[in-house]
């Protein structure tokens, strides 16, 4: 089984897959109570047996991955049902709790340029959507839709999944530890300081830019859909040279290292600087999740928790309290 942090990286798979072998494409459609992944979660599998991608492993994906051995013979087109509530009079997959349905269709060189498509919206940002009928072969829509959707006309209609972008200020310790799980948990990450011997590929080997310019690095988030800002910078005065040119920006986060002493001196600063401080509610300050968090790494943990916490509407409560199912 292969996994892929981007996905713009499992479709760059498949189309090398495609122009070799025919695959056939999983993707899940629905889920019902308590599943492993979201609806259009997708993986392919090859006739080798290799599967590129995952619709939540076990029992369910390997079901799924001998089913489409057969279509790949075949040619046919199906949904199959997987039953994850771990009943044993009851012949399930799993213990989750729920069902999934899954759609298995067979793609073959003929869908590259469709997958050359997908890969050119996920690169430039333009918004798009994978239609598939259930009759017909899949297309492409140049149309941003919320979610994925079940219609009633008979197809499952897709929007790309564009990776959100963080722009990480400052290049120290710490960033370079967040760039990492950053780019793990699917960010397109952009770092930038004013130190250049800091902004380095060795150092940021995933980053998509590295500039010593501030403005620049804003600049590149200006059209982004869902920017994330990070400032873990090594000062005050960098701080508030970073929010003076934040401040008309729009953003889905924006969190700031440092001490509450820090912080403060930060506000004050802009304050007598006449800068409208009403725009500091809106930071994550001190940044991160509160876990106990001491070095570096550990530090890019908590950051990165809450980053997925903002962008998946989490709630930050640990799994037990959510479900306390001993007590």
């Amino acid at each position: 089984m292969i996994y892929f942090e981007l996905v713009s990286d499992f479709y760059r798979q498949l189309a090398v897959e495609l122009a070799k072998q025919p695959v056939v494409l999983a993707t899940v459609t629905q889920i019902f109570g308590s599943a492993p992944r979201e609806v259009g979660a997708k993986m392919f599998i090859c006739a080798d047996r290799r599967a590129v991608g995952t619709i939540g492993g076990g029992a369910g994906e390997a079901k799924v991955c001998e089913q489409a051995l057969q279509i790949l013979k075949t040619n046919t087109k199906q949904f199959v049902e997987i039953d994850l509530s771990g009943d044993p009079g009851r012949n399930t997959e799993g213990v989750c709790g729920g069902q999934m349905l899954v759609w298995l269709e067979r793609w073959d060189k003929s869908l590259l340029p469709l997958v050359e498509q997908i890969i050119f919206a996920l690169d430039s940002g333009e918004p798009a959507a994978i239609v598939t009928p259930f009759d017909q072969a899949p297309y492409l829509v140049p149309e941003w839709i919320e979610t994925p959707q079940l219609t009633a006309t008979g197809c499952f209609v897709d929007p790309i999944d564009i990776p959100p972008v963080l722009l990480i200020i400052g290049a120290g310790h710490i960033a370079v530890q967040l760039a990492r799980v950053a780019h793990l948990a699917g960010f397109q990450i952009i770092v930038t300081d004013d130190r250049a011997e800091l902004t380095t590929v060795e150092r940021f080997p995933n980053a998509s830019l590295l500039t010593t310019s501030m403005d620049q690095a804003i600049q590149s988030i200006s059209c982004a859909r869902s920017p994330y800002i990070a400032l873990v910078t090594r000062g005050v005065e960098q701080d508030v040279n970073a929010l003076k040119r934040l401040l008309t920006y729009s953003m889905n986060y924006i969190g700031m290292i440092g001490s509450r002493n820090r912080i403060q001196h930060v506000s004050q600063t802009l304050a007598d600087q006449g800068e409208n401080i009403s725009f500091l509610k809106k930071i994550h300050a001190p940044i991160g999740l509160e876990i106990g968090a001491l070095t570096p790494e550990e530090i890019a943990i908590s950051i990165c928790a809450e980053l997925i916490q903002v962008r998946r509407g989490g709630t930050a409560h640990t799994m037990s309290e959510m479900e306390s199912l001993f007590s």
